[in-house]
């Protein structure tokens, strides 16, 4: 049995192409950057949990389909849900998680943009709020900017006709709990 096979949880009898290959790499990178930014967040006394969830938080499975013919999932990015005690500070949690990025390119040269992690902000009772911005400055007058509700609170992000539902994405058997504090 192929030992890189049973490492990523896919079908033993197959060893992963030589493009699984990268696909592992980001894998790899992705979760690292998860780590990195939980410890991070952790930091910030109002957050009270980060967990990893989407494909990057399961075993690389393979993808079915003319275009990817059998190939491991690419992930795109990372997607952190964060639960606070109340949203404010969201500037603070912006730098940390930048910071985070940096130095996970100085310590283990793996390069994760910040567009790359998405943080998913709930509130104390578990109600999703909106996103963490990317952008230095809010409002920044980006398109983007210009859904109704964005910066109401600064570097909270909304998204048009954007639902997102935490009983079925933030289920307990598809997260890994990255930070929790006691």
């Amino acid at each position: 049995m192929d030992a890189k096979a049973t490492a990523i949880g896919c079908d033993h009898s197959v060893a992963p192409t030589a493009d699984d290959y990268y696909t592992l790499k980001r894998y790899e990178a992705f979760r690292a950057a998860a780590d990195y930014v939980a410890g991070a967040l952790a930091a910030q006394p109002s957050v009270r949990r980060v967990a990893l969830f989407g494909s990057v938080a399961s075993e690389p499975s393979s993808e079915s389909g003319r275009r990817r013919g059998g190939l491991l999932h690419e992930p795109k990015d990372v997607d952190l849900a964060v639960w606070l005690d109340r949203v404010g500070e969201l500037d603070n949690l912006r730098r940390l998680s930048a910071k985070a990025l940096q130095r996970l390119w100085h310590e283990k040269e793996l390069g994760v943009a910040h567009h790359q992690v998405d943080i998913f902000l709930l509130d104390a009772t578990g109600r999703y709020v909106g996103r963490l911005c990317h952008f230095n400055h809010c409002p920044k007058h980006k398109p983007a900017c210009q859904v109704e509700r964005c910066g109401e609170v600064p570097f909270l992000q909304q998204h048009d006709a954007f639902d997102f539902d935490v009983t079925h994405s933030l289920r307990c058997d598809r997260i890994r709990v990255l930070f929790e504090r006691r």
